[in-house]
C-alpha cells in the first residue's frame, strides 16, 4: 500500500523500518514525518477533511509521478483526518531510490505536493474559536520549483 488516508495514529519508527525493508535495490532511503504544530493562542485540536477515495487517488497521482520522476523503487505517503491534537503525527512520506539525490527531491517534491495541492481541509480549534487554514503564499511558490 502506497497510500493511506486514515483516523489511526500510525508508528513512524515501524512505519520506516518495514518501508527499508522492502527497498530492494534502493541505495537510499528518506523519511518524513510531520507533527500537528500549535499555533498563537493555542490549539485545542486541528480537524481534518477530506473526500475517501477521490483523496487516495489523488495523492496516489503525486505517488506515481514521483517514482517515474526519480526512479524511485518505491514511495509510500501516510496522511491522517479526523481531530488531532497538538504533537500528534499527522502525515509520513517515504522514499526509496538506488542514489540519496533522487530520494531526496522525490520526497520534497510529495511533502510540496500534500502541503498545498492534497484535497484536505483543515480547521485549527482554538479557545478563541475556529478558523479554517487557507494556503500560505510560501507553500504554493515552493511548487514552482517541481514545474517544467
Amino acid at each position: 500500500m502506497g497510500v493511506r488516508v486514515q483516523t489511526e495514529p500510525f508508528d513512524f519508527g515501524a512505519e520506516a523500518n518495514a518501508f527499508a525493508a522492502r527497498a530492494a535495490g534502493a541505495g537510499a532511503v528518506v523519511t518524513f514525518t510531520g507533527l500537528v504544530r500549535d499555533v498563537p493562542g493555542g490549539l485545542t485540536l486541528m480537524e481534518i477533511e477530506h473526500y475517501p477515495g477521490m483523496t487516495e487517488k489523488a495523492i496516489g497521482a503525486m505517488r506515481a509521478e514521483a517514482i517515474a520522476r526519480w526512479s524511485l523503487t518505491d514511495a509510500l505517503v501516510i496522511h491522517r483526518h479526523g481531530r488531532l491534537a497538538p504533537g500528534d503525527t499527522i502525515m509520513m512520506v517515504a522514499t526509496a531510490a538506488r542514489h540519496r539525490a533522487d530520494a531526496f527531491a522525490a520526497a520534497e517534491f510529495l511533502m510540496d505536493y500534500l502541503k498545498s495541492r492534497a484535497p484536505f481541509w483543515k480547521r485549527e480549534c482554538t479557545a478563541q474559536g475556529n478558523t479554517w487554514v487557507a494556503a500560505r503564499d510560501e507553500d504554493e511558490a515552493a511548487l514552482t520549483r517541481w514545474q517544467g
